[in-house]
Parts: structure tokens; sequence; C-alpha cells
């Protein structure tokens, strides 16, 4: 099994900073320390959203390591250092501007895998699909106090920041997995393709996401994908009400929001 050396695999301080933020962030969302919320509830989404975009990459290039690529761990991406992965535009700043814009969370393609290393097409998509499923176990650890019923006594503005963030995720898990070139879906079904059929597509790989971001604006395609987030939201125990507040919170340039109290209100 391919294995990578301790200074590979040893944490960046650039993600124990990020760590860190979101961990303050929480801090200050928790005791409602700063004047303005909608600033801390910021700095622990946008933290929180680029540390599990970093634990999303370490999932691919992890896989890809016992898949066979040792090549992983010299470039980095083992250390969860945002700053080693080869696009970052398309892996830290589209996928931030896309949750400041709309709210939508989509990871960008980041490491680079030397495929001919692996040996198996379902070795191939399993490397594709560790990405997004990393996004769906990120849901479900941030949702687990809804579903479990362990909210009483959380502070409101914690508890629609921390709401928030399941979207980005739940978000961020299906639109991933479409197989769309580009992203991570299309990896899981591309070594079942012909070679024909994958070399006409690869050239539209670099413009999937545009395509994705592009097709939510269609009215009503952007609705009926929202409308399906909120039931599997629903599902999860994480109700519409909590998500809206927290995307308006988050929004804090606009100003602080006038929330009615969560107490008293029956929220279904």
């Amino acid at each position: 099994m391919a294995t990578a050396t301790r200074g590979e695999r040893r944490v960046s301080p650039v993600f124990l900073a990020l760590v860190a933020i979101m961990a303050v962030s929480i801090w200050a969302v928790w005791t409602d320390f700063s004047a303005n919320p909608g600033l801390a509830v910021f700095l622990f989404v946008v933290s929180g959203w680029v540390v599990s975009l970093c634990l999303h990459e370490y999932a691919h290039a992890r896989t890809a390591l016992h898949g066979g690529d040792i090549s992983v761990g010299a470039r980095g991406y083992l250390t969860l250092d945002p700053l080693k992965y080869t696009h970052a535009l398309l892996s830290i700043v589209l996928p931030l501007v896309f949750v400041i814009m709309g709210g939508i969370g989509l990871p960008g393609g980041a490491v680079f895998i030397e495929r001919h290393r692996i040996r198996g097409r379902w070795r191939h998509s399993l490397i594709s699909a560790a990405g997004p499923l990393t996004n769906v176990l990120f849901a479900l650890v941030v949702t687990a106090p809804f579903w479990l019923g362990a909210m009483d006594g959380v502070p409101d503005h914690f508890r629609y920041a921390l709401a928030f963030m399941a979207q980005l995720q739940v978000t961020a898990a299906i639109l991933n997995s479409l197989p769309v070139p580009g992203l991570d879906g299309y990896g899981v079904v591309e070594p079942w393709l012909s070679y024909k059929v994958r070399r006409q597509l690869d050239p539209l790989a670099p413009f999937g996401i545009l395509v994705i971001f592009g097709v939510l604006q269609i009215p009503g395609v952007g609705d009926a994908f929202f409308d399906m987030i909120d039931a599997v939201l629903d599902a999860l125990g994480v109700k519409l009400w909590d998500t809206y507040w927290g995307q308006q919170l988050f929004r804090f340039w606009e100003g602080v929001p006038d929330i009615p109290p969560l107490s008293g209100i029956v929220v279904d």
C-alpha cells in the first residue's frame, strides 16, 4: 500500500489558523460578543466552509494515495494546506464567491491526481466520490444537534449560523455529485465511458462549475433546486426559518436584520 512520509502528512499551520479562526468565531457567535452578530456569523461560516473545502480535497488526495498515487504527498495535498491546491481560483475563490452571492455551496477541482498510477476503474471512481462523501459527512455532523433534538438552550444566532452552514454542505454534496464535466460526479462515471466520449467531454471540464451556476439562474430551475435542498434539510431537522435567518445574518454588510425571537414561534 502506498504511503507518505511523516513530513508530507504534517498538518499545515495555515489549516490550523483556519480552525483557530473558526473556533474564535464560534465563541463570538455563541456569546453574542460582537455589536454586529452578522460579522461573527460571516467569519464562522466562511472559515468553516474553507475548512470543509480542505477536508474535501484531502479526502481526494488520501484516497488517491491508497489507490497508488504517491505523488499527492510530495505535492503537499495531505497537509490540508489550501495554498497547495493546483487551482486556487476554482478551489477557494470561486466557491467563496458563490457562497457570498447566493448561498450556493460548490467545491471546485483542486488536487492533481496522476491517474496513470491508479489501477482499476472502481478506484478512480472512489477517488472522485471521496470529496462529495466528505460533504455528506460534514452535513450530518453540522445537522446532528437538529436531528438529535439537542438545540434546547442553544443561542438563536448560533442556531441560524449552523443551519446556513448545513445548507452549504448539502448543496455542495448534491451539486458536486452531478455528472457534469469538471465536477466530482463526472469523475465517478468517467472511468466507465468510452475513450471517444471522454475526449469529447474533456474540453468542457473548466466550465462545469460556471454552467451549473448559470443553470441555477434560470427562472424556476433555481427555485426547484432549493426546494429540494429545503426538503433534505427539513428531513435532517433544519427548518427554512433557520436557514433563512442564517443567510440574512451572514450578509452582515446589509445591516443587522431584525430577527423575531425564536421562543414562542412554532417552526414547521
